[in-house]
């Protein structure tokens, strides 16, 4: 029997939270060599590549809610569990 937990956890055992910073940190490494390829003057590349980071700044703090909810949420019910199975136990003695 599998849990929750196990089902969304890939084969080398990263989670979601590590699939979602792996993407995250290729997608603004892809970002920036792009930005320093392509043919801009200093100053606009620059601004490219601030822009660049903020926006990727911006997508790992929602990628951190993110994952930071879903592990609340599995918390929650692993706390639930354990207060049922706690609870199941009082009652059989």
């Amino acid at each position: 029997m599998t849990t929750e937990y196990e089902d969304r956890t890939s084969s080398n055992g990263a989670g979601v939270g590590g699939v979602l910073i792996a993407f995250l940190a290729g997608a603004a490494a892809g970002a920036a060599v792009a930005l320093l390829y392509a043919p801009a003057s200093g100053e606009e590349t620059r601004e490219r590549l601030t822009s660049a980071a903020r926006d990727a700044a911006d997508s790992a703090r929602r990628g951190v809610r993110q994952v930071k909810g879903t592990m609340n949420e599995s918390w929650q019910r692993a706390v639930d569990a354990a207060k049922d199975a706690f609870e199941a136990a009082l009652q059989r003695d």
